[in-house]
C-alpha cells in the first residue's frame, strides 16, 4: 500500500471545491430551525441550576451565616427552582417558532427530494 498516495489523496480532498447537495441543504435548514431553542434551554438551565445551587450554598449556611443567610438561601433556591420548572415550556415554544419560520423551506426542499427519487 502506498502510503504517500493515500496521503495525497487526503490533502487533495480537503482542498477540493465541495457540492452542497439539497440533503445537506435540509440538515442545515433543520438544525437552524432548532439552535435558537437548543441554545437557550442550555444556557438558562445551567444558570438556574447554579442559581438553584447558590441557594442552597446560602441556606446551609456554607456560603453566609445567620437566619438572614438562610431566609435569603430559601429565596435564591425557589427562583432557581422556577427557573429550571419554565425552562422545558420555554424550550418547546421557542423551538416551535423555529420550525413555524422554517417549516415552508423544509418542507419545499424534503418534497423536491423525495420527488427526485
Amino acid at each position: 500500500m502506498n502510503t504517500d498516495k493515500f496521503y495525497a489523496e487526503q490533502i487533495a480532498n480537503e482542498y477540493s471545491v465541495k457540492e452542497t447537495t439539497k440533503v445537506k441543504q435540509l440538515k442545515k435548514l433543520d438544525a437552524k430551525a432548532k439552535n435558537t431553542a437548543n441554545i437557550f434551554a442550555y444556557t438558562f438551565g445551567i444558570a438556574s441550576a447554579l442559581v438553584l445551587g447558590t441557594g442552597m450554598c446560602l441556606s446551609m449556611s456554607v456560603i453566609g451565616s445567620g437566619v438572614w443567610g438562610f431566609v435569603g438561601g430559601i429565596v435564591v433556591g425557589v427562583l432557581g427552582l422556577i427557573g429550571c420548572g419554565i425552562n422545558y415550556p420555554i424550550y418547546k415554544k421557542l423551538r416551535e417558532n423555529g420550525k413555524k419560520k422554517y417549516a415552508t423551506d423544509i418542507l419545499r426542499l424534503a418534497k423536491e427530494i423525495s420527488e427526485e427519487e
